[in-house]
């Protein structure tokens, strides 16, 4: 159901994407749209990962460079029943994670060094749990493509008005899709993000047993991410639905559920109360990780 789910709000998003095509170039332009909108989602496809990591200026480490991060996500992925991902650390003080890849077999986690230093070993690994629940539901792959098609329709309903030729475009049409054409595909894009987040939250507290911990985590680390967003965000603003809770506190175009309900179906899941946000790091990345 969530790929069947996931595969009609992608060709939403393509559809509007021609309609924006020939609204503003007739038929040849909704051509030209729906050959766009296929290239990106190959080029997506094969560097979806590539694009993410490069975005968050991630560094790779290992079991030598970050043998205590490294062995945690080893362990999760074995008890997941997942190939091991490559494991990443962000240089950002902004506490949050993520994960990218086309599948299982390419996917790669990462945590920023704020979400290390924050938080205790077991928030950290119910996160890296969570991000774990993303490659299990083959939710990674999804994230980057929808980001970029949304994207894209935003551009070209910014630019669109200012291309083809007038008798092939309505301009009452044209100054609407310039309006409405990116909040639909903001929608689209939320409707699939709060859907995964749900899914990725139960996946997490089934791969770590411990949904208690990350309800504690999402408490912690909800507040800081709003209130410093991630360098990769303020670059790109379509980053902000990668990762495990939202960097704005625009609640209406937010491409997560309300934080405080994902803590209450985790609580509801492990029966307990959230832990106090009080704790000690975590797993600091200047002493585990080499410079």
């Amino acid at each position: 159901m969530n790929t069947l789910k996931t595969t009609m709000l992608l060709a939403a998003l393509t559809a509007l994407f021609m309609a924006l095509g020939m609204m503003f170039g007739g038929r040849g332009g909704a051509i030209i749209a729906l050959v766009i909108a296929a290239g990106m989602n190959l080029f997506t496809y094969w560097n979806a990962d590539k694009i993410v990591l490069k975005l968050h200026n991630a560094r790779e480490v290992d079991a030598r460079t970050a043998p205590e991060f490294h062995g945690m996500v080893t362990r999760l992925a074995q008890r997941a029943g997942l190939p091991m991902p490559k494991v990443y650390i962000v240089e950002d003080a902004s506490p949050n994670a993520f994960a990218t890849g086309r599948n299982p077999e390419n996917a790669a986690v990462a945590a920023t060094t704020g979400l290390l230093d924050l938080l205790t070993p077991a928030e950290v690994e119910a996160v890296m749990a969570h991000e774990l629940g993303h490659v299990r539901n083959r939710d990674t792959l999804v994230m980057t493509m929808v980001a970029t098609i949304a994207g894209a329709i935003s551009m070209i309903a910014n630019f669109g008005m200012f291309f083809g030729s007038s008798e092939n475009r309505n301009p009452v049409a044209a100054i609407a899709a310039v309006l409405m054409a990116p909040f639909a595909a903001m929608i689209v894009q939320m409707a699939i993000s709060r859907t995964r987040e749900f899914g990725a939250d139960r996946a997490g507290a089934e791969i770590s047993g411990n949904p208690r911990a990350l309800a504690s985590a999402l408490a912690k680390i909800a507040m800081p991410a709003q209130q410093m967003p991630s360098q990769a965000v303020i670059r790109n603003p379509a980053a902000a639905q990668l990762y495990i809770v939202p960097t704005s506190v625009r609640s209406l175009f937010s491409t997560h559920p309300d934080t405080r309900e994902r803590i209450a179906r985790l609580e509801a899941m492990g029966g307990v109360a959230v832990a106090p946000r009080s704790g000690r790091s975590a797993l600091d990345p200047h002493r585990r990780a080499d410079r």
